[in-house]
């Protein structure tokens, strides 16, 4: 008994020496779980969204043509009016006082021509017998011609005078309904003010800015609109005119687009514009804008190429070329279609790298193969 224990202990440290010669098994790495998507470019289409506003085609700013103190008011906002409807008017007081003086002075001139061209005819029958002679003739000739034409001036002043008592009430111009109200009564308005605002609601329009680096692109665009009281119902839009110069402030040009089929909207109201590019020769797909990364400085993405049948496989890195972004996308091109791209963690990968796509079983390993 005493020599099989001293046979054993002597073979445990042989044993011991021969395992630590032995090459070590090499440890199973746990593979990476990652998010994919998938490159469609039958999808991809570049557009850009603005927000503008509901306004009327067709807006007059109705101002009087004399100034004055403001008497009645007669429309408030929202109100709808007729062309020759009575908006407001001023106090007339002086306005008929100098229509009554024009009047006055027109029949005074008219009584003196009168008189001047009774003179000339009598001495036309005084000059058959020399007793009137040529520059008493001429005198009555020139008396009666001018009395003729203060006559002719007279009557124009009455006309205008008349006209601008006619002016103190204002009427609306065409038919429509009232957008804004900038008097009250008691107020002194000049010759000109910009008193009321009516727009016809039979041409609605919507009004965008566009920024100078979209303008070449937005012209041949198609359009699309939605309003944010009903976003579900979209509507085709065409554009109607676009400024040929950019505005001051902004450094934007407006641009007006109606629908394409007549409907109402409502005036003032908030709409949202999209303006889809025309399909282009090469297309792009739209990934997230967290699956770009770079190569040498040039925009690129991880791609994930299958093992076998099982939900896993390695990444490599491709280079894309970038079409343009949105608001979380990035329209880019490159890789074949129905390629993987990785879209979150692409800060962690590595070329050759084996990660677990979606519907792995949870801690699978890979074991290197040896080489």
């Amino acid at each position: 008994m005493r020599t099989i224990l001293a046979a054993a202990f002597a073979a445990a440290p042989l044993a011991a020496m021969l395992a630590a010669c032995s090459p070590e098994k090499p440890p199973a790495d746990a593979l990476r779980p990652v998010r994919t998507v998938e490159l469609r470019y039958d999808k991809a289409r570049e557009a850009n969204r603005y927000v503008g506003t509901v306004q009327s085609r067709h807006e007059v700013n109705e101002a009087f043509r004399v100034g004055g103190k403001v008497l009645q008011r007669k429309v408030d906002v929202g109100q709808k009016v007729r062309e020759g409807d009575v908006l407001a008017a001023l106090d007339d007081a002086d306005y008929r006082h100098a229509e009554e003086a024009a009047r006055q002075q027109f029949i005074a001139a008219t009584t003196q021509a009168r008189q001047a061209e009774s003179d000339r005819k009598r001495l036309d029958a005084l000059k058959v017998d020399g007793s009137v002679s040529a520059s008493d003739d001429e005198k009555a000739r020139t008396g009666a011609e001018t009395a003729t034409a203060t006559a002719e001036a007279t009557a124009r002043q009455l006309e205008l005078a008349r006209n601008r008592l006619k002016y103190t009430v204002l009427r609306a111009s065409q038919s429509g309904v009232v957008t804004a109200v900038r008097f009250e009564v008691g107020q002194v308005v000049a010759e000109g003010q910009p008193v009321v605002l009516i727009a016809n609601e039979g041409e609605p329009e919507i009004i965008a800015d566009v920024p100078e680096d979209h303008l070449a692109v937005f012209k041949a665009s198609r359009y699309k609109a939605w309003l944010a009281s009903a976003p579900d119902q979209t509507f085709d839009v065409v554009l109607r005119e676009l400024s040929p110069q950019a505005s001051a402030q902004t450094r934007t040009f407006r641009a007006r687009l109606k629908p394409a089929m007549p409907r109402p909207l409502p005036l003032g109201a908030t709409a949202t514009l999209v303006v889809e590019r025309p399909d282009a020769d090469s297309p792009a797909a739209a990934i997230p804008a967290a699956a770009i990364t770079q190569s040498k400085g040039q925009p690129a993405v991880w791609v994930v190429h299958r093992t076998g049948s099982e939900p896993v496989g390695t990444v490599d890195l491709l280079g894309v070329t970038v079409h343009g972004y949105r608001n979380d996308e990035v329209l880019v091109s490159g890789p074949p279609a129905g390629e993987l791209v990785v879209t979150a963690g692409v800060q962690k990968m590595a070329p050759g790298l084996h990660v677990a796509l979606p519907g792995a079983t949870p801690g699978k390993a890979v074991v290197p193969q040896a080489k």
